[in-house]
Protein backbone atom coordinates (compact mmCIF):
# COMPACT_ATOMS: atom_id res chain seq x y z
CA UNK A 1 0.00 0.00 0.00
CA UNK A 2 1.36 3.31 -1.11
CA UNK A 3 2.18 5.93 1.57
CA UNK A 4 0.58 8.85 1.70
CA UNK A 5 1.84 11.81 3.36
CA UNK A 6 -0.55 13.96 5.36
CA UNK A 7 0.34 17.63 6.07
CA UNK A 8 -0.19 18.53 9.85
CA UNK A 9 0.64 21.60 11.56
CA UNK A 10 1.38 20.33 14.71
CA UNK A 11 2.27 23.69 16.06
CA UNK A 12 -1.30 24.46 15.62
CA UNK A 13 -2.12 21.71 18.35
CA UNK A 14 -3.06 24.40 21.02
CA UNK A 15 -5.72 25.70 18.76
CA UNK A 16 -6.74 22.78 17.86
CA UNK A 17 -7.44 21.59 21.48
CA UNK A 18 -9.51 24.58 21.86
CA UNK A 19 -11.74 23.94 18.51
CA UNK A 20 -11.92 20.43 19.83
CA UNK A 21 -13.52 21.52 23.06
CA UNK A 22 -15.94 23.38 21.54
CA UNK A 23 -16.79 20.72 19.39
CA UNK A 24 -16.59 18.10 22.23
CA UNK A 25 -19.46 20.38 24.17
CA UNK A 26 -21.58 20.54 21.31
CA UNK A 27 -21.92 17.22 20.78
CA UNK A 28 -22.43 16.25 23.97
CA UNK A 29 -25.78 18.67 23.90
CA UNK A 30 -27.16 16.47 21.69
CA UNK A 31 -26.17 13.59 23.51
CA UNK A 32 -27.35 14.69 26.48
CA UNK A 33 -30.68 15.96 24.73
CA UNK A 34 -30.47 19.80 26.00
CA UNK A 35 -30.62 20.43 21.60
CA UNK A 36 -32.84 18.29 20.34
CA UNK A 37 -32.43 15.75 17.20
CA UNK A 38 -35.29 15.89 15.14
CA UNK A 39 -36.78 12.42 13.08
CA UNK A 40 -39.45 12.37 9.80
CA UNK A 41 -41.90 10.17 8.46
CA UNK A 42 -39.79 9.30 5.65
CA UNK A 43 -36.13 7.95 5.08
CA UNK A 44 -33.33 10.48 5.60
CA UNK A 45 -29.85 9.25 4.71
CA UNK A 46 -26.97 11.97 5.45
CA UNK A 47 -23.65 11.17 3.01
CA UNK A 48 -21.43 13.29 4.57
CA UNK A 49 -17.66 13.37 5.78
CA UNK A 50 -14.91 14.39 9.03
CA UNK A 51 -12.64 16.66 6.94
CA UNK A 52 -13.12 20.57 5.87
CA UNK A 53 -12.70 18.71 2.15
CA UNK A 54 -13.62 16.83 -0.65
CA UNK A 55 -14.02 13.25 0.15
CA UNK A 56 -16.18 12.48 -3.32
CA UNK A 57 -19.67 13.49 -1.55
CA UNK A 58 -21.58 14.35 -4.51
CA UNK A 59 -20.69 11.75 -6.69
CA UNK A 60 -21.77 9.32 -4.10
CA UNK A 61 -25.01 11.23 -3.59
CA UNK A 62 -25.52 11.24 -7.31
CA UNK A 63 -24.96 6.70 -6.84
CA UNK A 64 -27.69 7.06 -4.65
CA UNK A 65 -30.37 9.49 -6.49
CA UNK A 66 -30.09 6.25 -9.87
CA UNK A 67 -29.94 3.25 -7.10
CA UNK A 68 -33.25 4.53 -5.63
CA UNK A 69 -35.02 5.99 -8.74
CA UNK A 70 -34.47 2.82 -10.25
CA UNK A 71 -36.42 1.18 -7.66
CA UNK A 72 -39.34 3.57 -8.16
CA UNK A 73 -38.98 5.33 -5.11
CA UNK A 74 -39.59 9.39 -5.64
CA UNK A 75 -36.32 10.58 -4.41
CA UNK A 76 -35.11 14.34 -3.25
CA UNK A 77 -31.64 16.03 -2.67
CA UNK A 78 -31.42 18.51 0.22
CA UNK A 79 -28.00 20.49 1.08
CA UNK A 80 -27.00 24.06 2.41
CA UNK A 81 -26.28 25.11 -1.41
CA UNK A 82 -22.49 26.39 -0.42
CA UNK A 83 -21.64 29.84 -2.19
CA UNK A 84 -24.40 30.34 -3.86
CA UNK A 85 -25.99 34.05 -3.26
CA UNK A 86 -29.78 33.52 -2.34
CA UNK A 87 -31.10 32.77 1.27
CA UNK A 88 -33.59 30.27 2.82
CA UNK A 89 -34.92 27.57 1.27
CA UNK A 90 -35.01 27.54 -2.58
CA UNK A 91 -36.39 24.35 -5.06
CA UNK A 92 -34.54 24.05 -7.85
CA UNK A 93 -36.14 24.57 -11.48
CA UNK A 94 -34.81 23.71 -14.70
CA UNK A 95 -34.30 27.65 -14.76
CA UNK A 96 -31.98 27.39 -11.35
CA UNK A 97 -28.72 28.98 -11.72
CA UNK A 98 -25.50 28.17 -9.39
CA UNK A 99 -25.64 31.51 -7.70
CA UNK A 100 -29.27 30.83 -6.79
CA UNK A 101 -29.08 27.11 -5.87
CA UNK A 102 -24.81 26.35 -5.67
CA UNK A 103 -22.67 24.65 -8.34
CA UNK A 104 -23.37 20.65 -6.76
CA UNK A 105 -26.92 21.05 -6.88
CA UNK A 106 -27.32 22.52 -10.19
CA UNK A 107 -25.27 19.84 -11.73
CA UNK A 108 -27.25 17.47 -10.03
CA UNK A 109 -30.67 19.18 -11.11
CA UNK A 110 -29.03 19.28 -14.41
CA UNK A 111 -28.42 15.37 -14.61
CA UNK A 112 -31.46 14.50 -12.92
CA UNK A 113 -34.20 16.88 -13.81
CA UNK A 114 -37.10 14.50 -12.30
CA UNK A 115 -36.09 14.57 -9.05
CA UNK A 116 -36.53 17.38 -6.29
CA UNK A 117 -33.44 19.26 -5.27
CA UNK A 118 -33.76 21.94 -2.47
CA UNK A 119 -31.12 24.21 -1.00
CA UNK A 120 -31.56 25.08 2.96
CA UNK A 121 -29.08 26.28 5.30
CA UNK A 122 -31.59 25.17 8.09
CA UNK A 123 -32.18 21.57 7.08
CA UNK A 124 -34.70 20.91 8.99
CA UNK A 125 -36.74 23.55 7.45
CA UNK A 126 -35.82 22.10 4.07
CA UNK A 127 -36.90 18.53 4.74
CA UNK A 128 -40.24 20.26 6.31
CA UNK A 129 -40.74 21.89 3.15
CA UNK A 130 -39.95 19.21 0.48
CA UNK A 131 -42.83 16.57 2.64
CA UNK A 132 -45.33 19.48 2.42
CA UNK A 133 -44.60 19.10 -1.57
CA UNK A 134 -47.07 16.68 -3.13
CA UNK A 135 -48.10 15.14 -6.81
CA UNK A 136 -45.88 13.01 -5.99
CA UNK A 137 -44.84 12.92 -2.29
CA UNK A 138 -40.68 12.75 -1.97
CA UNK A 139 -40.37 9.42 -0.71
CA UNK A 140 -36.70 9.24 0.23
CA UNK A 141 -34.48 12.14 1.14
CA UNK A 142 -30.69 12.70 0.40
CA UNK A 143 -28.65 14.88 3.06
CA UNK A 144 -25.53 16.08 0.84
CA UNK A 145 -22.49 16.88 3.68
CA UNK A 146 -25.05 17.33 6.86
CA UNK A 147 -23.18 14.70 8.82
CA UNK A 148 -22.46 17.44 11.61
CA UNK A 149 -26.21 18.87 10.80
CA UNK A 150 -26.98 16.97 14.19
CA UNK A 151 -30.36 19.19 14.61
CA UNK A 152 -31.85 16.38 11.76
CA UNK A 153 -31.76 12.83 12.82
CA UNK A 154 -31.13 10.65 9.98
CA UNK A 155 -31.65 7.45 9.74
CA UNK A 156 -28.76 6.10 7.66
CA UNK A 157 -25.12 7.84 8.11
CA UNK A 158 -22.69 7.41 5.33
CA UNK A 159 -19.36 8.71 6.01
CA UNK A 160 -16.77 9.10 3.67
CA UNK A 161 -13.52 9.51 4.37
CA UNK A 162 -10.39 9.90 1.63
CA UNK A 163 -7.66 6.83 0.91
CA UNK A 164 -5.32 9.55 0.34
CA UNK A 165 -5.91 11.57 4.14
CA UNK A 166 -7.70 8.37 6.08
CA UNK A 167 -9.63 10.34 9.12
CA UNK A 168 -7.64 8.30 11.49
CA UNK A 169 -4.72 10.01 10.06
CA UNK A 170 -5.49 13.49 10.83
CA UNK A 171 -5.83 15.87 13.17
CA UNK A 172 -8.46 18.57 14.21
CA UNK A 173 -8.42 21.88 12.63
CA UNK A 174 -6.56 24.35 11.94
CA UNK A 175 -3.68 21.63 12.63
CA UNK A 176 -5.32 19.07 10.16
CA UNK A 177 -8.46 18.93 8.47
CA UNK A 178 -11.06 17.81 10.90
CA UNK A 179 -14.18 19.22 11.80
CA UNK A 180 -14.71 16.96 14.98
CA UNK A 181 -12.31 14.04 16.41
CA UNK A 182 -12.31 10.74 14.02
CA UNK A 183 -13.70 9.04 17.29
CA UNK A 184 -17.38 10.18 16.17
CA UNK A 185 -16.76 8.13 12.99
CA UNK A 186 -19.44 6.18 15.95
CA UNK A 187 -22.53 7.56 14.14
CA UNK A 188 -22.11 6.23 10.73
CA UNK A 189 -24.07 3.17 9.87
CA UNK A 190 -21.79 2.97 6.63
CA UNK A 191 -18.18 4.10 6.22
CA UNK A 192 -16.96 4.32 2.42
CA UNK A 193 -13.29 4.81 2.05
CA UNK A 194 -13.37 6.78 -1.61
CA UNK A 195 -10.69 7.77 -4.40
CA UNK A 196 -9.03 4.38 -3.91
CA UNK A 197 -7.06 3.25 -6.67
CA UNK A 198 -7.41 0.26 -9.28
CA UNK A 199 -4.50 -1.42 -8.17
CA UNK A 200 -5.53 -1.58 -4.44
CA UNK A 201 -4.42 -5.39 -3.37
CA UNK A 202 -6.43 -7.51 -1.44
CA UNK A 203 -3.65 -6.74 1.81
CA UNK A 204 -4.18 -2.82 1.19
CA UNK A 205 -8.10 -3.22 2.06
CA UNK A 206 -7.12 -5.21 5.26
CA UNK A 207 -4.40 -2.45 6.43
CA UNK A 208 -7.21 0.11 5.99
CA UNK A 209 -9.90 -2.11 7.69
CA UNK A 210 -7.43 -2.57 10.81
CA UNK A 211 -6.31 1.15 11.16
CA UNK A 212 -10.38 2.05 10.71
CA UNK A 213 -11.39 0.24 14.06
CA UNK A 214 -14.80 0.27 13.31
CA UNK A 215 -17.38 -1.04 15.79
CA UNK A 216 -19.44 -4.24 14.84
CA UNK A 217 -22.56 -2.40 13.58
CA UNK A 218 -20.56 -0.53 10.93
CA UNK A 219 -20.57 -1.94 7.54
CA UNK A 220 -17.36 -0.95 5.72
CA UNK A 221 -17.13 -0.55 2.23
CA UNK A 222 -14.34 0.78 -0.20
CA UNK A 223 -15.26 2.95 -3.54
CA UNK A 224 -13.46 4.40 -6.87
CA UNK A 225 -13.97 6.88 -9.09
CA UNK A 226 -15.02 5.62 -12.67
CA UNK A 227 -14.54 8.60 -15.32
CA UNK A 228 -16.91 8.81 -18.64
CA UNK A 229 -16.40 10.20 -22.04
CA UNK A 230 -15.83 14.11 -22.43
CA UNK A 231 -19.01 16.16 -23.57
CA UNK A 232 -19.69 19.48 -24.88
CA UNK A 233 -20.50 22.41 -22.09
CA UNK A 234 -21.69 23.78 -24.93
CA UNK A 235 -23.09 21.54 -27.39
CA UNK A 236 -25.21 24.46 -29.88
CA UNK A 237 -21.63 25.58 -30.43
CA UNK A 238 -19.25 22.42 -30.16
CA UNK A 239 -17.44 20.59 -33.62
CA UNK A 240 -18.92 17.12 -32.57
CA UNK A 241 -19.99 15.83 -29.38
CA UNK A 242 -18.36 13.45 -27.21
CA UNK A 243 -15.22 13.21 -27.17
CA UNK A 244 -12.64 10.52 -27.49
CA UNK A 245 -9.24 11.14 -26.49
CA UNK A 246 -6.65 9.42 -28.68
CA UNK A 247 -3.05 10.63 -27.30
CA UNK A 248 -2.39 13.77 -29.60
CA UNK A 249 -4.72 16.65 -27.82
CA UNK A 250 -3.50 19.51 -25.47
CA UNK A 251 -5.10 20.06 -22.97
CA UNK A 252 -6.02 23.13 -20.58
CA UNK A 253 -7.47 21.61 -17.58
CA UNK A 254 -9.65 24.28 -15.42
CA UNK A 255 -10.95 23.11 -12.11
CA UNK A 256 -12.30 24.55 -8.90
CA UNK A 257 -12.63 21.14 -6.60
CA UNK A 258 -11.07 20.41 -3.48
CA UNK A 259 -8.71 17.72 -4.63
CA UNK A 260 -8.12 18.09 -8.35
CA UNK A 261 -5.25 14.71 -8.26
CA UNK A 262 -7.03 11.63 -9.14
CA UNK A 263 -8.23 13.76 -12.36
CA UNK A 264 -4.97 14.90 -13.32
CA UNK A 265 -3.99 11.34 -12.88
CA UNK A 266 -6.80 10.08 -15.21
CA UNK A 267 -6.09 12.87 -18.03
CA UNK A 268 -2.20 13.03 -17.86
CA UNK A 269 -1.49 9.68 -19.34
CA UNK A 270 -4.43 10.11 -22.06
CA UNK A 271 -2.78 13.12 -23.89
CA UNK A 272 0.04 14.54 -25.38
CA UNK A 273 0.33 17.43 -23.33
CA UNK A 274 -1.49 18.79 -20.05
CA UNK A 275 -1.81 22.18 -18.43
CA UNK A 276 -3.62 23.13 -15.02
CA UNK A 277 -5.30 25.86 -13.89
CA UNK A 278 -6.61 25.25 -10.31
CA UNK A 279 -8.97 27.32 -7.96
CA UNK A 280 -10.09 26.57 -5.01
CA UNK A 281 -12.93 24.55 -4.05
CA UNK A 282 -16.33 26.19 -5.64
CA UNK A 283 -14.46 29.16 -7.17
CA UNK A 284 -16.44 32.24 -8.75
CA UNK A 285 -14.98 33.06 -12.06
CA UNK A 286 -13.91 36.50 -12.39
CA UNK A 287 -13.32 38.47 -15.82
CA UNK A 288 -9.82 38.20 -15.35
CA UNK A 289 -9.29 34.57 -14.59
CA UNK A 290 -11.88 33.89 -17.88
CA UNK A 291 -8.78 36.00 -19.48
CA UNK A 292 -6.04 34.05 -17.99
CA UNK A 293 -8.14 30.75 -19.42
CA UNK A 294 -8.35 32.32 -22.53
CA UNK A 295 -4.10 33.28 -23.08
CA UNK A 296 -3.36 30.21 -21.75
CA UNK A 297 -5.65 27.84 -23.96
CA UNK A 298 -4.23 30.07 -26.94
CA UNK A 299 -0.86 29.32 -26.30
CA UNK A 300 -1.50 25.41 -27.00
CA UNK A 301 -0.65 24.20 -30.70
CA UNK A 302 -2.40 21.55 -32.38
CA UNK A 303 -5.84 21.39 -34.16
CA UNK A 304 -6.71 19.04 -31.07
CA UNK A 305 -6.88 21.71 -28.27
CA UNK A 306 -9.36 21.82 -25.66
CA UNK A 307 -10.59 23.14 -21.89
CA UNK A 308 -11.52 20.12 -19.89
CA UNK A 309 -13.12 20.50 -16.62
CA UNK A 310 -15.51 19.33 -14.13
CA UNK A 311 -19.36 18.91 -14.68
CA UNK A 312 -19.38 21.43 -11.32
CA UNK A 313 -17.19 24.20 -12.75
CA UNK A 314 -19.08 23.63 -16.11
CA UNK A 315 -22.12 24.77 -14.21
CA UNK A 316 -20.68 27.92 -13.09
CA UNK A 317 -18.72 28.46 -16.62
CA UNK A 318 -22.06 27.65 -18.46
CA UNK A 319 -23.84 30.47 -16.85
CA UNK A 320 -20.90 33.33 -16.68
CA UNK A 321 -21.58 36.05 -18.61
CA UNK A 322 -18.22 37.34 -19.14
CA UNK A 323 -17.19 33.91 -20.89
CA UNK A 324 -15.07 34.62 -24.18
CA UNK A 325 -17.31 33.48 -26.46
CA UNK A 326 -14.35 31.94 -28.48
CA UNK A 327 -13.91 29.65 -25.80
CA UNK A 328 -17.33 28.10 -25.66
CA UNK A 329 -16.66 25.30 -28.65
CA UNK A 330 -13.15 24.10 -27.15
CA UNK A 331 -14.71 23.31 -23.14
CA UNK A 332 -15.68 19.78 -22.70
CA UNK A 333 -16.93 18.51 -19.18
CA UNK A 334 -15.44 14.99 -18.01
CA UNK A 335 -18.57 12.70 -15.44
CA UNK A 336 -17.51 11.02 -13.32
CA UNK A 337 -19.25 8.08 -11.13
CA UNK A 338 -18.20 6.30 -8.25
CA UNK A 339 -17.41 2.57 -8.68
CA UNK A 340 -17.99 0.25 -5.43
CA UNK A 341 -14.92 -2.26 -5.38
CA UNK A 342 -14.29 -5.90 -3.56
CA UNK A 343 -17.44 -7.06 -5.88
CA UNK A 344 -19.36 -5.37 -2.66
CA UNK A 345 -21.60 -3.24 -4.86
CA UNK A 346 -24.92 -5.87 -4.12
CA UNK A 347 -24.23 -5.57 -0.74
CA UNK A 348 -24.02 -1.75 -0.66
CA UNK A 349 -26.94 -1.52 -2.68
CA UNK A 350 -28.76 -4.14 -0.74
CA UNK A 351 -28.18 -2.05 2.49
CA UNK A 352 -29.65 1.26 0.88
CA UNK A 353 -32.27 -0.62 -0.31
CA UNK A 354 -33.77 -2.32 2.68
CA UNK A 355 -33.18 0.44 4.97
CA UNK A 356 -35.26 2.90 2.58
CA UNK A 357 -37.66 0.28 2.29
CA UNK A 358 -38.29 -0.76 5.98
CA UNK A 359 -38.68 3.13 6.77
CA UNK A 360 -40.57 4.37 3.85
CA UNK A 361 -44.44 5.12 3.53
CA UNK A 362 -44.57 3.70 -0.23
CA UNK A 363 -42.79 0.19 0.91
CA UNK A 364 -44.73 -1.85 -1.78
CA UNK A 365 -43.23 -0.86 -4.71
CA UNK A 366 -42.09 -3.54 -7.09
CA UNK A 367 -38.20 -4.00 -7.48
CA UNK A 368 -36.99 -3.26 -10.99
CA UNK A 369 -35.08 -5.47 -12.77
CA UNK A 370 -32.46 -2.73 -13.26
CA UNK A 371 -32.56 -2.24 -9.73
CA UNK A 372 -28.77 -2.80 -9.02
CA UNK A 373 -27.83 -0.88 -12.43
CA UNK A 374 -26.34 2.63 -11.63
Amino acid sequence: MEEQPIKIFRWLYPASWLYGTGVYLRNKLFDWGWLQSKSFSVPVICIGNLVAGGTGKTPHTEYLIRLLSNCGWNVATLSRGYKRKSKGYVLADAQSSAQQIGDEPKQMKGKFPDIRVAVDKDRCHGIEKLLALGNPPVDVILLDDAFQHRYVKAGLNILLTDYHRLLCDDALLPAGQLREPAENKQRAQVVIVTKCPDDLKPIDFNIITKKLHLYPYQKLFFSGFQYGQLYPAFPQKAQSGRFALNGTEQLLLVTGIASPVPLLKELKPKVEHLEHVAFRDHHHFTKNDLLMIRERFNRLKGSRRLIVTTEKDAARLKEHPLLPAELKPFIYALPVEIKILQRQQPIFNQTIIDYVRTNTRNSNFPERENAYTT
